[in-house]
């Protein structure tokens, strides 16, 4: 058995929890949150709302709030799961009972979106950035819809001029949303489209391009990032390599 949680500094999640069990079996019990789960490995069985179900490895599970349900491996080796408890607000009420009539999705997109959002909870900015765009993605799959396309074409220079405003610290993407009057995911896709990379790829290479300067300058590493709006050498360290493929130590000798 192995277990981690934690609270990240992404708006609109509660709880992060990761846990292996092979034996552990789960009373029914209610969360006052949406549970958003990806199994890695092995399959969970479980009753929501006194109807079996199965959580796998190839779906999307998403458990609506105030439901009971347990929980239990299916299989003698047991299984891996990645948790994301989000509030209540971060989906709509009525998606309730919709969730609780099918509560895993077979979406590879959707997979593919949240697991890249538990790589990168480290960074506020870019995990809103898809926390937005997943909880779109419930709404539509659940509604049978699909993303409305925003008009204005000024949305994304707009953004673009905010976002070079607040450096080093950057800006929050539900800040950028009340300043400029448009909501999260719009403002994702619409940067997107005009640019060709979403605002926190962009965010992070205005970052890079700053801790670069100060690295010329003769600045330690440890001092560039700070000043750069990186949480410390280490996540400048990633992102470095990543833009420029080198560590800022070797990039500066």
């Amino acid at each position: 058995m192995s277990v981690a949680a934690w609270k990240p500094a992404v708006e609109g999640i509660k709880e992060v929890f990761h846990a292996s069990f092979t034996t552990h079996v789960y009373p029914a019990h209610t969360h006052d949150a949406w549970t958003l789960m990806l199994i890695d490995t092995g399959a969970v069985r479980y009753e929501l709302d006194r109807h079996e179900h199965g959580a796998l490895v190839s779906g999307v599970t998403l458990l609506p709030p105030h439901v009971p349900h347990d929980g239990r491996s299916a299989h003698p080796t047991g299984f891996h799961k990645r948790v994301l408890y989000l509030d209540s607000s971060a989906l709509p009420s009525d998606l309730i009972g919709k969730a609780v009539d099918t509560p895993m999705l077979v979406d590879p997109l959707l997979r593919q979106r949240v697991h890249q959002l538990h790589v990168t909870l480290d960074d506020p900015f870019e995990a809103s950035s898809r926390l937005a765009l997943i909880t779109e993605r419930l709404r539509h799959r659940f509604a049978g819809t699909s993303p409305a396309v925003h008009a204005d074409p000024t949305l994304a220079d707009r953004l673009r001029q905010l976002l070079d405003a607040s450096l080093p610290a950057g800006i929050t993407l539900a800040e950028a949303s009340v300043e400029l009057q448009s909501s999260p995911t719009h403002l994702v896709r619409a940067f997107s489209r005009r640019f060709g990379l979403p605002p926190h790829r962009y965010l992070t290479g205005r970052r890079v391009d700053l801790a670069r300067g100060y690295l010329v300058e003769g600045r330690p590493a440890a001092e560039a990032a700070v000043l750069a709006g990186f949480h410390d050498q280490s996540h400048l360290t990633r992102h470095f390599r990543r833009v420029l493929g080198t560590s800022p130590g070797r990039f500066v000798r």
